[in-house]
């Protein structure tokens, strides 16, 4: 099925190509100045850490259904090896073999195109499969670190997880909004829980993946007017699945990615955040996000933090 015309007219309205120039390989993350910074930073209060990443590990929350995209495989390479003769000092070293987007991640803005192109009209095939990404590989997106928030959906409509055939919708992230007495600036980063998380922290991984609530093809000309610079959520497609158009697969990624320029993630853990915020009565914080420099990476693993 050829993208419909409703993507094209959404498309059209959110795009952001030349708007930090025509070399840009950054996108939203613009948005982070040093203002904003200042500003995030001016949110902690009470020091308290909250980790937001899934551990890496072989029994991760891939399935199989993306091909290759594997959980971690761990090997250790030497263990108590005193490489420089009997009695030295001894070490144990290992190796990973893993997708990038295995678990907790950013998906960088070479990770999906259409039409051929990837964000600002950079040619898709710059991606090449021995150097990977030429334009808008994840190295490129350098330190992630802004005033990140919780909208927490399912709490605001008074359940702790959203049913499988629920899309996220503009009126659910003002509700949420108005429910944590905040409102979005520009260069935040946006964490939006759904609950869908507790299915694989419960052991159900095909319950996780299928089906799942997730962002709603009309979020985001809503991200684009409130000048969001990232976005993740606790799903493991971020969109809604089975798909709100049928037959229609990913437009939201491509939006964000390729008509934005706009860093998205999937699989984070928000549960121990939304125990937190609802503790401290607040619902803004210090998030620091930065991925894992891959030269030429399309995605990236990321360890994120918040700190209230």
């Amino acid at each position: 099925m050829s993208l419909p015309t409703e993507f094209h007219d959404l498309a059209g309205r959110v795009n952001n190509w030349g708007r930090w120039g025509d070399s840009d390989e950054k996108g939203t993350l613009n948005l982070i100045t040093d203002a904003v910074v200042r500003d995030a930073v001016a949110t902690v209060r009470s020091g308290r850490r909250v980790p937001l990443a899934l551990p890496l590990q072989h029994d991760g929350v891939q399935t199989g259904v993306i091909p290759g995209r594997i959980n971690p495989l761990h090997t250790m390479v030497a263990v108590n090896r005193e490489l420089f003769g009997a009695g030295t000092v001894a070490t144990s070293d290992d190796i990973v073999t893993m997708g990038l987007q295995a678990a907790t991640h950013w998906d960088g803005l070479a990770h999906v195109s259409h039409g051929g192109r990837l964000y600002n009209g950079r040619p898709a095939d710059s991606i090449t499969p021995h150097d990977g990404a030429s334009f808008h590989g994840v190295e490129k997106t350098g330190p992630v670190v802004s005033r990140g928030v919780l909208l927490d959906v399912a709490a605001a409509r008074g359940t702790d997880r959203l049913a499988g055939d629920h899309a996220v919708t503009p009126e659910d992230l003002e509700a949420a909004e108005e429910w944590a007495g905040t409102r979005i600036r520009p260069g935040d980063i946006v964490l939006v829980r759904t609950g869908q998380i507790q299915r694989y922290l419960a052991g159900e991984k095909d319950a996780y993946a299928h089906p799942s609530p997730g962002l709603s093809l009309r979020t985001p000309e809503w991200f684009h007017a409130r000048d969001v610079a990232a976005v993740a959520n606790d799903t493991l497609t971020f969109e809604i699945v089975p798909p709100e158009v049928p037959d229609l697969w990913l437009p939201v990624h491509a939006l964000h990615l390729v008509e934005m320029g706009m860093l998205q993630g999937q699989n984070w853990n928000l549960e121990e955040l939304s125990r937190a915020c609802a503790d401290e009565g607040r619902y803004a914080f210090l998030l620091t996000a930065t991925p894992e420099p891959f030269v030429g990476g399309v995605g990236s693993p990321v360890a994120p933090v918040a700190v209230l």
